[in-house]
């Protein structure tokens, strides 16, 4: 009997650093796999670097137009994507976010040309831009009232408000852009501040404050725990029905806010602003690290993927290749990062649907 003993603590000795390596060896893989975006982006920028200096002896990404090109192209995609985490956090999705771009657009123009001659360029700005967000949230209280208390699927409820907000557009816009006659709106949306775009500028302050409120606030943390599991968070006493309203209403006025950026920077009201900018919110959101199980993501994750996509875009253009070949190369980024995603869940013994 006591010989058993230290034949016993022997075994333990030799299978303890073995259990320790392995779960070193997968905490390491999981964090290569929750940086994938940034990686990706590293990737894409020393690619077209290479590139460029090989094909035509110049350099990429230490050209500051370039850098202020791409960060111009990620503004939209990053303002729509950033309701859109928040959502996919949840374990829900909103694809109606395009057109209610488009409506804050064209509400913007409207709005802005109506007060100026009244209230002079500075007000009527800050006017019409806080009547677009507000009109932008109308749609996303009709999504959070679909999905909390009549239980639509997300899906559905908001593939229908994209319909609506798509007509609702068009009809304001008389099918046809509105140009906007305020010369202060056009330098915010065209000017620069220490050679930084301004539209960057609010952009980034936005993507900031949304990530406070997403890690620091108890908003933020009830979002995490409905998207892991609703029936916990329900049992814990997370009032999801309203926590889902609020949330396709935030998702809503931050398509607003990016409806009212590509007026100023058009200095005209679109309908169809946000149309091809749908599949790059959600690619950003997936590509930065989001789960579509719901339960994980984060505000930084979606801005790598907004930059990610930005690269592909821009980059493509720049060293003369087809455009056509940017919607492939999005959509493999996009099928690698769920595989990802899957890999992950498995790894760390997730649930994964069949």
């Amino acid at each position: 009997m006591t010989a058993s003993v230290p034949q016993a603590q022997s075994a333990s000795t030799h299978i303890a650093p073995q259990a320790d390596h392995a779960e070193r060896a997968l905490n390491w893989m999981q964090r290569i796999a929750n940086l994938r975006a940034w990686l990706f982006l590293a990737a894409l920028i020393i690619g077209f670097e290479i590139w460029a200096r090989v094909s035509f002896g110049g350099t990429f990404i230490l050209n500051p137009f370039n850098i202020q090109s791409i960060a111009i192209f990620a503004v939209a995609p990053l303002l729509l994507a950033t309701g859109q985490t928040f959502v996919i956090i949840s374990g829900g999705i909103d694809l109606s976010l395009g057109f209610i771009m488009g409506l804050a657009a064209v509400v913007a123009a409207h709005v802005i040309n109506w007060a100026t001659p009244g209230m002079g360029f500075p007000l009527a700005v800050l006017f019409g831009a806080l009547v677009a967000v507000l009109v932008a949230g109308l749609p996303g209280v009709v999504n959070g009232l679909l999905v909390s208390r009549l239980r639509v699927p997300p899906f559905i409820g908001t593939l229908g408000m994209f319909g609506v907000a798509r007509g609702v557009a068009f009809l304001l816009a008389g099918g046809t852009t509105v140009p906007v006659r305020n010369e202060f709106f056009a330098a915010i949306g065209n000017g620069k501040f220490l050679n930084v775009p301004y539209i960057v500028i609010i952009t980034a302050i936005f993507v900031v404050a949304m990530h406070y409120v997403l890690s620091q606030t108890r908003f933020g943390q009830h979002n995490y725990a409905i998207g892991a599991n609703a029936q916990a968070a329900r049992r814990a006493g997370i009032d999801i029905k309203w926590h889902l309203l609020r949330l396709y209403i935030l998702s809503a006025m931050c398509a607003g806010l990016a409806g009212v950026v590509y007026s100023a920077r058009f200095s005209a009201g679109a309908a169809q602003a946000g149309e091809p900018l749908l599949l790059d919110c959600v690619a950003a959101v997936v590509i930065g690290g989001a789960s579509l199980f719901g339960g994980s993501g984060t505000i930084f994750g979606t801005v790598a993927g907004a930059l990610v996509i930005a690269v592909i875009q821009y980059g493509l253009v720049f060293v003369n290749v087809e455009p056509f070949w940017q919607f492939i190369s999005v959509g493999v980024v996009i099928i690698i990062s769920v595989l990802i995603d899957q890999a992950q869940r498995r790894f760390t013994g997730g649930r994964i649907d069949e």
